[in-house]
């Protein structure tokens, strides 16, 4: 019988490291990096690693692959999107919607609507199998989840907890916070060109660093006006990358007077947005790029899901959650599947 393991990811926002022994194979389902600055999760569990399959490439499922000498240098296989991304030229493509086979492992992949390139992935197990979600998001304006196949276990994400706000309202308070001037950061390859995207549609004039304004382009076909730390005033409204204002454009502007700071994801502890919120220079406002507590129920009933293990949640900030999952909640951080 299969074994899925959590090295790190289970308990709280994490780096993402999920252990899947299946068919005499040891497959690791992302190999992410903590969001603090100098937290690295403890490999010391993985023992030699056949392949490492990444959900996408953002640095809490990616930002690890600098230690693979650590687990054996096994090969990486990811969406041809999250390859060019990282720039892993020597590395395998899985599709982002079909069915592949990694070291005689077979396994179905599909969208999942948080990042270009983003998938989830289902592996056949003898107890019904096993999906492993990675971030998802049902919500994103240019972005696809496709439909989860029916799956006994399912490792979730559930950055969100008991969040219910939806992502139009969310939309509606951003574009009347930046009436007049905002910068709002985000990650590389995420949801910036949502933002231009939405933002411009409520009738603001959106421009972007030269980074956000590429990946506009390659999803739209159009790109924002560019702007860069020279020639950026107070008075626009602008989409960069660096969503903790600990690089990139945000990193610049944030220490030039009279540019006001809206940010919207996961802020860590030792950021310059956590200390810019708890100094009153920067609000944060959310734009959700996970699943709401009704997302993970939908997800839930429609796998037909008899475990459900919530991934990047500390539980017991999500009563409601908790509660509406029931029987189906699972805690354990080593299980059959």
């Amino acid at each position: 019988m299969a074994r899925l393991t959590a090295l790190s990811g289970l308990g709280r926002k994490s780096a993402a490291l999920f252990l899947l022994e299946i068919r005499g194979r040891r497959l690791l389902l992302d190999m992410g990096d903590g969001l603090e600055t100098g937290e690295r999760p403890d490999l010391s569990g993985a023992g030699r690693i056949d392949a490492v399959l990444l959900s996408h490439a953002h640095v809490d499922h990616a930002g690890g692959l600098d230690r693979l000498d650590k687990i054996g240098n096994p090969p990486v296989f990811a969406s041809a999107e999250t390859l060019r991304q990282l720039g892993l030229s020597d590395a395998h493509t899985l599709p982002e919607q079909g069915h592949a086979e990694v070291l005689g492992v077979p396994l179905r992949t599909g969208r999942a609507g948080h990042a270009p390139g983003g998938i989830w992935m289902r592996f056949d197990t003898e107890a019904g199998g096993v999906l492993y979600t990675g971030d998802f998001s049902t919500e994103a304006p240019l972005l696809t989840c496709d439909p989860f196949p029916p799956t006994a276990t399912v490792l979730a994400d559930a950055s969100y907890g008991d969040r219910e706000d939806g992502l139009g309202d969310q939309i509606a308070a951003i574009a009347g916070f930046a009436q007049g001037g905002a910068v709002l950061p985000c990650p590389a390859d995420g949801r910036g060109p949502d933002m231009v995207a939405a933002l411009s549609a409520m009738g603001l004039d959106v421009a972007a660093c030269a980074i956000v304004a590429a990946e506009t382009r390659r999803l739209t076909g159009t790109a924002p006006r560019v702007v860069t730390a020279s020639t950026a005033r107070p008075g626009d409204v602008i989409v960069a990358a660096g969503p903790n204002a600990e690089h990139g454009l945000p990193a610049a502007l944030r220490v030039r007077p009279g540019f006001r700071f809206a940010f919207s994801g996961h802020v860590p502890r030792t950021s310059p947005a956590h200390a810019m919120i708890g100094e009153g220079r920067a609000v944060w406002m959310g734009w959700n790029v996970h699943p709401r507590l009704s997302d993970l129920v939908a997800l839930a009933d429609t796998t037909q899901a008899r475990r459900v293990l919530p991934a990047f949640l500390d539980l017991a900030t999500a009563p409601q959650l908790a509660a509406a999952l029931g029987p189906r909640l699972c805690r354990a951080t080593t299980l059959e599947v």
